[in-house]
């Protein structure tokens, strides 16, 4: 019996399947000839968005089986009538496109039946049109001119539409594979062609799983294997399994059974010969057995001194190694602080002769100061009299020169630290959206919004640019000048008068050093232009004048030097300031004409000691509620500005660390110390066996005396009640005990 694949047709009505040739499985009767041919009779109907089903439409292939059961196509006569075509259906009026493979020798008719039974409408009141011109019944496709493998377009309508309109094709549930698509391909820059796809199955022999033969016709028909079938795999060319691996080896061993064993002595009533009796003598001499532990002894010990010899050498060598590891890492922290040391002078020196910052000003106005007041001993020790006047006037004349160098320095500062805030701006707003997905990784997606702020970001930049040609500078001049006419307003008027004014200027060869003051005006407009709101939604998050005026209202302080409201983040206040007092701007005028001071060494040390903090416990928030003049207190006032250990004055050196490192910071749980004595201290366990008993009165006292400051501060008093010592424990630490009232109460 042969093995074929046999014709499946869909059980939906309306539906069948086009099996190739090479799919058909055709069974042979015993009883028939295997030489004889055979006519098999199936129907080809498949589409792309449905699939055909006509009945009494059918065609005899042949297939020739040979001994071998092998098939051989025969093509028959009728193979162009059955030949399809796509056929494009659009409903109408809706204008809703089907699609389908059709054989081009059905008629119109058959075209009809189908649909009728499809869209659930009488056939008689469809009409089929192509061209505008209605198509007989009678008609085939290869009548109206349909190639085999074709395409073509018909509009179909009902003639009766209010009682039986034409809707739209339900969709199938279940997706089947077109086997003929329409595929348009672009030929030339506005050019399409649709060409025909014509999609072939590959096929695959399936096992037999048998099946029944009909009593009456004798047709066989067989189980459908619908397992998928493995893919082979490559051989690699070596052996992976044989027989010796799965034969179990034999293996033969001898054992000893018991046998039973005497000796007989001569006795009473028995002889025992002792012709073949032999003499046995020791050899060599005798040892008794304390010689015998004795030797033992000395073999052990001899033993003992050899291996002790070699731990004691691996000890001396892992002790040489340490030593020497760490004599180098003491050798590699040595040049590593030289090094630092050296770097943060020229840091220093670097920031003296090029300040950018505000602290570097500050550190400038501190050494002019400094400069000043040994100048002035210098005088006092060295004039006399008029002399000393002139010579304090001539300080004066210097120390405004130097005043003066130092602003130049500021102006210059502020105007490239203005130049880099603004491209920062810029790029914030041409910043994509970022988020961060369940894998890690970072989304970006432009919007709207983000797009015009690039765009209007690189337009600045092309303005801003002073190494352009003469017609660069026209482009950008004219691209700028195309972009703000989209909004009409007195801004963007202005910013057109002075492009056509350069523009003018360009073209009668104007220099470029006598338009610096214009290029100047239209950057600085155009800038105006970008950070308005209607002409770049996406500043409107970035600027300050953005803020609601009910929330900046709430905020609002008068500053008492300058005379104006501002705004609550414009104000350092400290922790036991009870007035709001001078602005940011007007505390910084004031320290530069008056007291000069630099807080900059302030600044680093409490940034360090926030991060720590923030390290050690999250939930520390006091060191967040301390400003820099709050820690110069406690440095200078109570620490007397050196390390409580060695005596170090070099603020650069010395950090603020916990007296307990189990307990939160603060002011009255905290040591000044060196960084190397700092990080040795947070290592120590037990503070008063570490450290002597003169050292622990010296930190409580200054601990007291800070509790004592900090303790008229309301925010900052309620943090001692979690950190308050008991006085019991401290009894015997205290400088001078206190009196106790048993005498009072007595009286």
């Amino acid at each position: 019996m042969s093995e074929h694949e046999s014709q499946y047709n869909s059980p939906e009505p309306g539906r069948s399947v086009r099996v190739p040739t090479q799919d058909v499985n055709q069974t042979e009767n015993e009883d028939q000839d295997v030489d004889e041919d055979q006519d098999i009779t199936f129907n080809v109907y498949t589409s792309t968005d449905m699939i055909l089903q006509e009945e009494n439409i059918a065609d005899a292939n042949r297939y020739e089986i040979n001994p071998h059961r092998s098939e051989t196509q025969i093509i028959s006569s009728s193979e162009v009538g059955n030949s399809t075509a796509t056929v494009k259906i659009l409903l109408m009026p809706d204008r809703h496109m089907i699609t389908v493979a059709f054989t081009i020798g059905l008629t119109i008719l058959d075209l009809k039946n189908h649909f009728a039974f499809e869209l659930r409408v009488p056939s008689d009141i469809i009409q089929i049109t192509l061209d505008e011109k209605c198509v007989d019944d009678d008609q085939t496709l290869m009548d109206i001119g349909v190639q085999p493998h074709g395409m073509v377009q018909f509009e179909l309508s009902s003639s009766d539409p209010e009682n039986y309109p034409i809707r739209h094709v339900k969709p199938q549930q279940e997706y089947n594979m077109p086997d003929v698509i329409t595929v348009r391909v672009q030929t030339d820059a506005n050019t399409y062609q649709d060409v025909v796809v014509e999609i072939e199955r590959a096929t695959r022999g399936k096992a037999f799983l048998g099946g029944y033969r009909h009593k009456v016709t004798k047709a066989e028909y067989h189980h459908a294997a619908v397992q998928t079938i493995s893919k082979k795999r490559a051989d690699r060319g070596i052996e992976m399994f044989c027989r010796d691996t799965q034969t179990v080896m034999l293996r033969n061993q001898v054992q000893q059974c018991s046998k039973n064993a005497s000796t007989q002595m001569t006795s009473i009533g028995c002889y025992v010969s002792n012709i073949e009796d032999k003499l046995i003598t020791p050899s060599g001499i005798y040892k008794s057995a304390d010689e015998y532990h004795t030797k033992r002894l000395k073999a052990v010990i001899t033993l003992q001194t050899h291996l002790r010899r070699w731990l004691a050498k691996r000890f001396t060598d892992s002790l040489r190694q340490a030593k020497e590891l760490h004599l180098a890492w003491l050798e590699n922290e040595k040049r590593r602080k030289k090094e630092e040391k050296e770097q943060g002078i020229r840091d220093k020196y670097h920031r003296w002769m090029n300040p950018e910052r505000k602290a570097d000003f500050e550190r400038l106005y501190n050494a002019l100061k400094k400069w000043r007041q040994e100048e002035e001993e210098r005088i006092d020790a060295t004039f006399s009299g008029a002399e000393k006047k002139a010579a304090l006037c001539a300080l004066l004349e210097q120390e405004t020169q130097f005043i003066s160098s130092i602003e130049r320095h500021k102006t210059a500062a502020f105007e490239r630290n203005q130049d880099k805030a603004v491209l920062a701006f810029l790029d914030k707003c041409a910043e994509p959206k970022k988020w961060r997905a369940f894998d890690g990784k970072v989304t970006q997606m432009d919007t709207q919004f983000t797009i015009r702020g690039s765009e209007l970001r690189d337009l600045y930049n092309s303005i801003t640019q002073d190494e352009v040609t003469k017609d660069e500078r026209l482009d950008v001049l004219l691209t700028i000048k195309h972009t703000v006419k989209d909004h009409k307003c007195k801004l963007t008027q202005e910013i057109v008068d002075l492009i056509d004014r350069e523009v003018d200027l360009l073209m009668r060869g104007m220099k470029k050093k006598n338009m610096d003051g214009l290029r100047k005006r239209i950057s600085t407009l155009f800038l105006q232009y970008i950070k308005t709101p209607e002409f770049n939604p996406q500043v409107s998050k970035l600027l300050q004048s953005s803020r609601k005026p009910a929330v900046k209202a709430n905020n609002m302080y008068l500053c008492s030097g300058c005379n104006e409201y501002k705004s609550s983040s414009d104000f350092a206040l400290k922790t036991n300031t009870s007035a709001v007092g001078l602005c940011r701007r007007c505390r910084q005028l004031d320290n530069e004409g008056r007291r000069r001071e630099d807080f900059c060494l302030y600044k680093n040390i409490l940034k360090h000691l926030r991060e720590t903090e923030a390290k050690c416990s999250p939930e520390s928030q006091i060191t967040y509620l301390l400003q820099e003049q709050d820690l110069r207190y406690l440095l200078d006032e109570l620490w007397g500005a050196q390390s409580a250990l060695s005596g170090c004055k070099v603020l650069h050196d010395l950090l603020l660390v916990r007296w307990e490192k189990n307990s939160v910071w603060s002011p009255w749980n905290c040591i000044l110390l060196t960084k190397d004595e700092a990080a040795t201290h947070l290592k120590v366990e037990n503070i008063r066996k570490a450290y002597d008993v003169v050292v622990i009165r010296d930190v409580k006292q200054k601990h007291a005396l800070a509790r004592k400051y900090f303790s008229q501060i309301p925010v900052v008093a309620k943090w001692q009640h979690d950190t308050k010592v008991q006085p019991a424990a401290l009894g015997n630490l205290l400088v001078s005990k206190p009196i106790t009232k048993a005498t009072e109460q007595n009286g």
